[in-house]
């Protein structure tokens, strides 16, 4: 049976960590785990997703919530209550709610003070973990028999009815996924007409009928022809060539793109340079007969080059971007081969291996994400197959892994400390300290412990990052990356409970480590007001054109956003009031300019674009809660009138609001399937009209949204999975199942605290 464990750094030698691994959640398998009832249970849990998959396609998350509520022995002891027809909500009924709803979400703390929880979605993400480590020879070794029945059941369990798998769990087939994980479940053993109701042959189908493999996108040729074998011949490769080679005034130098995008084509480029190919085996032979149209020695490399499937084009290269790739390919690609132009790809090479190793280092071989953690992992071991580097990778690949009722999945990775900062937030505005007060403090504690002390090691700015000292990350401390929603939330939490009982809530954080925080959140905001997530934006937006996948769209260059920008906002105003003396000037430049770009890019219907969840929901509540935290009101600030005047326009008929993940794609509201509503957007939204001052003017559109999510709650206080809520690169989305807890919570204690009830 599988069991969470948390705060573990293992016996590995070749791992470390730099705060005790606090926020480190890894899964093991111990076949002595658990009961006869608790297995069943989980058996349970797993039939049931497979039966309904088709309707709720994220998982519930439930295998470490079933294995911690056993640990602490949770009953929910508060009755449950119901809201009738004609009934209002009386203050007591919010109050039996919200707290039903706290002392379960409290019940999910781990150890060491963070909520741990999925973060994954995407379906692109383990397929090149499982070839790297089929390449390298690890494959068995890191992932044994439980491990290959699991990945197996995850990809069985997000296959689409057509045969296919799309970019996410809840997206339409694509010819990208269906052949990485097509490849993928060959590689775990399956035949070609094998896998769970005859998943290979429907993929192999789906795959044949859309134009065969040469039909992958850019991401896809690119691996398929790094990591097997010519897979796709590698003319059909457009990746960059050799970044390292680039001075700093290149258009495509490396300093000059996003740092996602940067950490992906480093060690792909990289790999390019070395002309790496993986030894045939017979597998590979195989399967180039099962994915190709047409004989495999008779495919015109060159000529799919430029190649999509049009269920995967949803960034089209312009002309001149192909002219490009081309003109690189067949006027640099001959000399670089030959002396003495060979020794500048040589040159290059070394330049790029040493921004890896150093991406790798300081973040303790976790790096910044799953694609590029995987990429760079294959460098490494392409450099030297038996050194510390690939080692030192291997050991931390358990925290990539997540276990589900759905099965193992690849995590975009772990979302510890975000999720930990908004529960955080929920649970203060419950204002419970009594009943709560050792889950704050122990929350607190895992905050101060998860803040970034130090920046890079090093040069740092000659490697092409950024400041991080006083950050927090996404994650946890080791990983070292800072984001600015991240910081802001974090730092929100801290100052919130600096002003508590110490005794209830632990020792508040020093303010020289809170001034940390605010120098890297003025660090991040842009000429326009607007703030960026990782690094300061300001290269020129046309190199977007020169993008090169066709899967997303804005992933060149770093941007500026509505959701931490608004974080931003609210943070700092927060900590102007508790500390007036420190930069004082500099931050209430920083909010007017913050409100100026809300202002700015406001889009007509009074929404807001939203990156990072579903999606003009989320981001026009992001908004109004930075204006509202800047000052700005209904009656002050037209912005604020026309979000609230949106809002309230997309109510449905039971009280809710429900978007679909395609608003993120088509870039205009598009309600879910059926106008059902969903309940995390629903909590968004109610606590976005709460901002606008609605409860003053009509609360009644707030009373009917109050009255779903008390209706909604499940007998032991939580709140059931519906859609996914999560985002990112416009395409791609993200599955957070704790915010189907911390939202809703936030939501009733928002609309108990600032709402009149009898």
């Amino acid at each position: 049976m599988w069991k969470l464990k948390i705060a573990d750094g293992g016996n590995n030698p070749y791992i470390y960590s730099t705060n005790n691994f606090v926020g480190r959640q890894i899964w093991e398998f111990d076949p002595d785990y658990g009961i006869p009832e608790e297995r069943a249970e989980v058996e349970a849990a797993r039939e049931n997703y497979w039966k309904n998959r088709f309707q709720v396609r994220p998982s519930s998350d439930l295998l470490w919530r079933m294995q911690f509520l056993k640990e602490k022995r949770f009953k929910q002891t508060i009755k449950q209550v119901k809201v009738e027809n004609e009934e209002e909500i009386t203050y007591e009924t919010a109050t039996t709610a919200m707290r039903r709803a706290a002392h379960f979400f409290s019940a999910l703390q781990a150890s060491d003070g963070h909520w741990p929880a999925e973060n994954a979605g995407p379906l692109f993400l383990l397929p090149p973990l499982v070839m790297c480590l089929y390449i390298t020879g690890h494959l068995e070794t890191v992932f044994p028999e439980e491990y290959n029945k699991e990945m197996l059941r995850f990809i069985y369990c997000h296959q689409n009815e057509d045969g296919g798998w799309g970019l996410h769990v809840e997206a339409h087939s694509n010819m990208h996924c269906t052949v990485l994980n097509y490849i993928c479940m060959r590689i775990l053993g399956e035949g070609p007409d094998g896998g769970k109701d005859n998943a290979c042959s429907r993929g192999r189908k789906w795959i044949l009928d859309h134009g065969g493999a040469v039909s992958i996108p850019t991401w896809g040729k690119a691996w398929l022809s790094l990591y097997l074998a010519y897979l796709i011949g590698q003319d059909a490769n457009q990746c960059p060539q050799s970044f390292g080679f680039f001075p700093l005034f290149f258009l495509y130098n490396q300093a000059k793109m996003w740092c996602y995008f940067r950490l992906v084509y480093m060690p792909m480029s990289y790999l390019y340079g070395k002309r790496f190919v993986a030894p045939i085996s017979p597998l590979i032979l195989q399967l180039r007969e099962e994915l190709h149209t047409q004989p495999y020695n008779e495919i015109n490399w060159k000529k799919v080059r430029h190649l999509c499937a049009k269920e995967d084009l949803y960034f089209p290269h312009l002309l001149i971007q192909d002219l490009v790739w081309d003109s690189i390919y067949i006027f640099t690609e001959p000399f670089l081969t030959r002396w003495p132009f060979n020794k500048l790809r040589e040159r290059a090479l070394e330049t790029t291996m040493k921004h890896i190793h150093y991406e790798d280092e300081t973040s303790r071989y976790i790096n910044v994400a799953c694609v590029e953690k995987v990429l760079c992992m294959l460098a490494c071991w392409v450099e030297d197959p038996y050194g510390d580097y690939f080692k030192k990778h291997l050991a931390r690949l358990p925290d990539y892994i997540w276990i589900g009722e759905d099965g193992i999945k690849m995590q975009t990775f772990g979302s510890q400390l975000w999720d930990t900062s908004l529960g955080l937030e929920a649970l203060l505005a419950c204002k419970l300290t009594d009943e709560i007060g050792p889950i704050l403090m122990k929350g607190h504690d895992y905050l101060n412990k998860s803040q970034v002390r130090d920046n890079p090691s090093g040069d740092f700015r000659s490697m092409y990052r950024h400041i991080c000292k006083g950050s927090w990350t996404y994650s946890d401390q080791d990983q070292g990356w800072q984001v600015s929603d991240c910081t802001a939330e974090g730092l929100k939490c801290c100052l919130l409970l600096s002003v508590m009982p110490p005794e209830i809530v632990g020792e508040k954080i020093e303010p020289e480590r809170l001034y940390d925080a605010i120098n890297v959140l003025l660090s991040l905001q842009s000429k326009n007001g607007g703030i960026s997530a990782w690094e300061p934006a300001g290269t020129s937006k046309w190199l977007e054109l020169l993008n090169p996948s066709e899967l997303f769209e804005d992933v060149f260059i770093e941007q500026q956003y509505v959701e931490c920008t608004a974080s931003a906002i609210d943070a700092l105003v927060l900590f102007k009031k508790l500390h007036p003396g420190h930069r004082k000037q500099e931050i209430e430049n920083f909010i007017r300019k913050a409100v100026q770009y809300f202002e700015d890019i406001q889009r007509p219907d009074g929404s807001w674009y939203g990156n990072w969840g579903i999606c003009f929901t989320y981001a026009t509540w992001f908004a109004l809660r930075g204006l509202a935290a800047a000052g700005k009101t209904y009656h002050n600030c037209l912005a604020v009138r026309k979000a609230a005047n949106f809002l309230l326009k997309l109510q449905l008929d039971d009280g809710g609001w429900g978007e679909s993940y395609l608003s993120c794609l088509a870039k205009k509201f598009t309600p879910l399937e059926g106008n059902r509503s969903n309940l995390v957007q629903t909590a968004w939204t109610l606590m976005g009209l709460i901002h606008s001052g609605l409860a003053e003017r009509d609360p009644t559109p707030l009373h009917r949204a109050a009255k779903l999510l008390i209706n909604s709650q499940k007998e032991d206080g939580d709140f059931p999975q519906q859609e996914i809520a999560g985002a990112s690169l416009r395409t791609c989305m993200i599955h957070y199942p704790n915010y189907r807890n911390i939202y809703p919570l936030w939501a009733l204690a928002e609309y108990r605290q600032r709402v009149p009830l009898p």
